[in-house]
Order: C-alpha cells, then sequence, then structure tokens
C-alpha cells in the first residue's frame, strides 16, 4: 500500500528542515518515504509518496498533522 500527500509550502526550505526533522515520526508510523515531488509551475506546491507498512499508525501520523494544523491532503493507494 501506498500514500500519496499533497501540501503548499509557503517557504519551501522551512518547509523541507521541519519534514527532514519529522523523519523518524513517520518511520515509526510505519511510512518510508519513496519520491519527493515540486511542482513545475509552483515550486511550494510539494507532493511526496510513501510507502506503508502500517495504514492504521500511517492513518494517525496523518491525523496528527491534521490536529496541529498542517495543510495536507492525503490518499491511500494500491496497486491495480
Amino acid at each position: 500500500m501506498h500514500l500519496l500527500t499533497e501540501t503548499t509550502a509557503p517557504d519551501f526550505a522551512t518547509w523541507k528542515s521541519a519534514f527532514d526533522a519529522d523523519t523518524e515520526d513517520r518511520g515509526t508510523a510505519g511510512l518510508t518515504l519513496l519520491q519527493m515531488w515540486r511542482g513545475a509551475d509552483d515550486p511550494n506546491a510539494v507532493t511526496c509518496l510513501f510507502e506503508v507498512n502500517d495504514r492504521d499508525r500511517a492513518q494517525a501520523w496523518l491525523d496528527k498533522e491534521a490536529a496541529l494544523g498542517h495543510g495536507v491532503s492525503a490518499r491511500f493507494l494500491r496497486t491495480a
């Protein structure tokens, strides 16, 4: 299973620093970053693809991010 997230980072460098600092929490949530993209037309638009090892823990991480006010849209994906 995979997780695709999208967010807008008003200041990418600051956002990326905080994202990197959260690596351990994402790992504890069963998430492994596979790829990160920045928008070609909007470099503050960030899309991330994660491998999900535990959907419940990943959902709890997403819920925590939402509670902290981090504007992240997300969807879980399965291979077709």
